[in-house]
């Protein structure tokens, strides 16, 4: 039995959207280089490798990993999050850190809003007017029809809606299925889709990016490590919020690093989206207590 502790689940927390914001920025530095197709199939072979591991060492072993009551539902779905995890990394090439991750911060709202049509979730009138606000700070970062609006701003925000989609299909599969199963389907079909893909775009890397390459793998299997323990340690509701970091980690290494701007629209729009996307956290907590 492991021994409940939110503060410790909130620190984790912490040093996960640490890691995954360093972590993108070296997805970020691969890909301006290499094809990112190739660059994802060598982190997920990781990830596969990773998740295999974990399955071989846990109750019941790789046959229970892979037993599955919906695994039609559990393909789809990790297809979906491979598909998210290259259109976001081609975001951090077009828009880079900082704007992606403004936009991108509106996933949960998108959970929220799709919830209902696809689980069949009450979905408040005060949620509903939450993700109305936070789409009115969507487009303040977008700025659609001012300045210079691109359609690679729209980008980040279809990786957020593939990201959605997946959680709500993580959550739909989770009735039946336990955590395991849907942690191994995610690595390992992950790794069998993007193979596919990037087998034919293999690129010779230099000694100095195959060390940074080794550096994303890692962070990723270690990212993903915690992330589980912080789960298992808390409430996901009391350390769900403290996911946003991720967007502060990530807007840091994108202006320290990459000189990217912090323009004010961006600043007010991501305000404005995690206050509405923290509303929504709320008061789903208020609603299933009840």
């Amino acid at each position: 039995m492991v021994e409940q502790s939110n503060r410790r689940g909130i620190v984790l927390m912490v040093a996960v959207t640490f890691i995954f914001a360093m972590q993108d920025g070296i997805s970020r530095h691969l890909a301006e280089t290499y094809n990112v197709y190739m660059a994802l199939m060598v982190r997920f072979w990781f990830f596969a490798a990773f998740v295999l591991t974990v399955a071989a060492r846990s109750p019941g072993g790789l046959r229970r990993a892979t037993r599955s009551e919906m695994p039609v539902a559990q393909l789809i779905r990790s297809v979906v999050l491979i598909t998210e995890v290259i259109v976001m990394v081609q975001a951090f090439v077009y828009l880079g850190l900082v704007h992606s991750h403004a936009v991108f911060a509106c996933y949960p709202l998108l959970v929220a809003a799709l919830s209902g049509p696809v689980l069949g979730e009450k979905v408040g009138w005060r949620r509903l007017v939450a993700i109305g606000v936070g789409f009115v700070g969507v487009l303040i970062i977008l700025q659609p029809g001012i300045g210079v609006f691109t359609p690679y701003a729209l980008i980040p925000l279809a990786a957020a809606l593939l990201f959605a989609l997946y959680s709500l299909m993580t959550r739909y599969v989770g009735r039946v299925d336990p955590a395991s199963v849907s942690f191994f389907y995610t690595g390992v079909v992950g790794a069998v889709v993007i193979t596919v893909v990037g087998i034919w775009h293999w690129q010779n890397m230099t000694p100095g990016d195959w060390g940074w390459m080794a550096v994303l793998c890692l962070t990723a299997a270690t990212g993903h490590f915690l992330l589980i323990k912080a789960y298992e340690v808390a409430e996901a509701s009391a350390i769900q919020p403290f996911a946003y970091l991720q967007l502060v980690f990530a807007s840091a290494l994108g202006v320290l690093v990459f000189r990217e701007e912090l323009e004010l629209n961006v600043m007010i729009g991501a305000a404005v989206v995690v206050s509405a996307g923290l509303f929504t956290l709320w008061r789903a907590r208020v609603a299933a207590q009840g």
